[in-house]
């Protein structure tokens, strides 16, 4: 009878994504960006704003969120407020990738637990970056 196989302790679990952005190519380009990282990326979920991004979040589970913070609806900032007292989300990271990188943006950013802002126009070695971090981190 043969033993069976141990897990693979060297690979990290895959990451489930949300990205959260008004506009259907700069979703794409995050997809694309997080493709091309070669790390362990799951699925990948996609929201126009911010309430169609929490029913995502009740049905699913989402390891890290990306989310633009000028949105119709609700915002990236009114999103954050919403999961920010929620323990089901309480590991879930957060990142905001936006054009709107105000000081005053970023202190409230920090407030809601967001662990990466990153810059619009964003590189692909940027998201890699912040993938990659976020692997480790988990």
């Amino acid at each position: 009878m043969s033993e069976p196989t141990p897990p693979d302790v060297g690979t990290p679990p895959a990451l489930n994504l949300l990205v959260v952005d008004d506009s259907a190519m700069m979703r794409a380009l995050v997809k694309r960006a997080a493709a091309a990282t070669g790390l362990p990326i799951g699925e990948i979920y996609e929201a126009a704003d911010g309430r169609q991004a929490l029913e995502i979040l009740e049905r699913h589970d989402v390891h890290a969120l990306f989310t633009d913070i000028n949105m119709p609806v609700m915002t990236g900032m009114e999103l954050l407020e919403q999961i920010a007292g929620g323990e089901r989300w309480r590991r879930m990271i957060r990142v905001i990738i936006s054009s709107d990188g105000s000081e005053a943006r970023r202190a409230a950013a920090d407030a809601l637990d967001v662990r990466h802002y990153v810059g619009k126009p964003f590189r692909p070695e940027a998201m890699r970056d912040v993938l990659a971090d976020l692997t480790t981190a988990r």
